[in-house]
């Protein structure tokens, strides 16, 4: 397989996760908001934060007001990570990949994007967002099934996997380090303790985690929990160390290439070796752990793009 058709296959998966998570990340936030009491400090500033575009959002709007939030993670041009952009840079890739990946999936692809492409700058208004990133989810989870369903598994479609894994676990570790952030160092006039539940509650609901939880562990929402679950748990199909078991089952059906598997190895036993509780009472803690596995999916991004892309 070409390189060029590898790497697009590569960053067609992860376009796809993106705008699906961003989706989730939206409806799960107004949710949250919802069942939080108004003086509460959570806001929708924190979705920039998770994403990481806090410099490209203060270069294009003023403050981290609702609308301005949601315009830019739905439907905004100038940003790359938007649900808008990541569908049309999925499509570009899409259209010329064709013969890559089954019919369908372009007809499907096309719904989508000009679904969100007409409806987006009107989901910004409370009265039809729910019912917007609930489309685009099941939309973009319709374009990953037809190709789960129809795709041979040959060379390209372990690429599309990398792509896929790879950006889910960055999201869930962005999900996690945000959210734990607010959590560790809240206003010292507020008491968050009787709503630390209803946001842990938050993070398994942006990745459709919490009755896999319950199912798992058979026991209240809580912090440890939580992180346990969606770091180490190898069962969920969105937690971290899923994920990397995931990429690492792809290796086998690709030229052979150590250092791939020398990131891969170094990022699971980061996240194997970690101490939830002790990690929790320290405030640097979880973010600093979070930092680390994001690190070690960049060098694995690294390493892939070097092994397979030519550099």
């Amino acid at each position: 397989m070409l390189s060029r058709v590898a790497e697009n296959l590569y960053w067609f998966g992860r376009y796809m996760q993106r705008a699906e998570n961003t989706a989730r990340l939206i409806n799960v936030n107004a949710n949250l908001m919802l069942d939080l009491p108004r003086r509460m400090p959570l806001g929708w500033g924190p979705l920039i934060e998770i994403v990481g575009a806090d410099l490209r959002f203060k270069e294009l709007y003023p403050e981290a007001t609702e609308d301005n939030v949601l315009r830019f993670l739905m439907v905004d041009p100038k940003n790359p990570g938007s649900i808008l952009s990541s569908l049309h840079s999925a499509r570009e890739i899409l259209r010329v990949s064709r013969d890559t990946m089954p019919r369908d999936t372009w007809e499907r692809l096309n719904d989508l994007f000009y679904y969100v492409n007409e409806r987006g700058e009107s989901a910004i208004l409370r009265a039809s967002r729910q019912a917007f990133v609930q489309q685009v989810i099941s939309g973009a989870l319709l374009v990953y099934s037809v190709l789960t369903s129809n795709m041979s598994r040959d060379v390209g479609f372990q690429f599309l996997r990398i792509g896929t894994n790879i950006e889910q676990a960055d999201m869930t570790t962005r999900i996690l380090d945000v959210r734990t952030t607010k959590l560790l160092t809240p206003d010292d006039k507020l008491d968050l303790t009787p709503f630390e539940n209803i946001v842990w509650m938050s993070v398994l609901r942006s990745l459709t985690a919490y009755q896999m939880y319950r199912r798992h562990l058979r026991t209240r929402v809580n912090g440890s929990g939580v992180l346990r679950f969606l770091l180490q748990n190898r069962d969920f199909p969105r937690s971290v160390m899923f994920c990397l078991g995931n990429i690492a089952s792809t290796l086998p059906h690709l030229p052979n290439d150590r250092k791939i598997e020398r990131t891969i190895d170094r990022t699971k036993a980061l996240i194997r070796d970690a101490n939830i509780d002790t990690l929790l009472k320290t405030p640097d803690g979880v973010p600093s752990l979070m930092d680390e596995i994001q690190i070690g999916l960049a060098d694995m991004h690294t390493a892939v793009s070097e092994a397979y892309f030519g550099g």
